[in-house]
């Protein structure tokens, strides 16, 4: 079983706006985000909102997504990965996280679970040595997943425990494809339209 969860509740200081309603080729984003992963193969799909919760939530409507939220979402991505993950199927043999300012075609994301080997702890994408997301993590690890903090760096503290057994999927250009500022959100949907047309 594949899950996957959206972490959607930060507040976008830098970004100005609120980064799941941003324009992603005529739709907000996190619906793109959501779309991609029904189509990648996802069997559930798990959105984690929090800052302007009520007006990203308005415009899910009719999508077929789960939607957490956290209350504490001031505090750091460790405590909206702590409730997508309690929110995760139990019997799901790979996990999905994604920040919603990461958006990857269904194509992409359909290889990472591919990719995934049940013998590996998690498959992540590489490009020239350096790793990136959305990650997939396994099934069993979900319990780690539900005790993230932030003081032991979150979702990278857990990847790094289990750095020994994992899986490498080669991302291209998409590697780098988010952003923070308007500037890099201008230059990120350039490069991703014209890369998936």
């Amino acid at each position: 079983m594949n899950s996957a969860i959206i972490l959607a509740a930060g507040i976008s200081q830098r970004m100005g706006a609120v980064k799941p309603l941003l324009d992603w080729g005529g739709q907000p984003l996190v619906r793109y985000d959501i779309e991609q992963l029904w189509e990648a193969g996802a069997d559930e799909v798990i959105v984690v909102l929090g800052y302007r919760a009520d007006d990203v939530s308005r415009q899910l409507r009719g999508i077929p997504c789960r939607i957490m939220f956290n209350p504490r979402y001031q505090l750091g991505r460790a405590g909206s990965l702590r409730i997508g993950a309690k929110a995760a199927n139990r019997d799901a043999d790979r996990i999905l996280v994604q920040d919603v300012d990461q958006p990857r075609p269904a194509s992409f994301l359909r290889t990472l679970y591919e990719a995934h080997n049940p013998e590996a702890d998690y498959t992540i994408p590489v490009h020239n040595g350096r790793h990136g997301h959305p990650v997939v993590v396994a099934g069993r690890l979900r319990e780690e997943l539900m005790r993230a903090d932030d003081a032991a760096e979150g979702l990278r503290g857990i990847l790094r425990a289990h750095q020994d057994r994992h899986t490498e999927v080669d991302a291209g250009d998409l590697l780098d494809l988010t952003f923070n500022t308007p500037e890099e959100y201008q230059a990120a949907r350039d490069r991703f339209f014209a890369a998936v047309r």
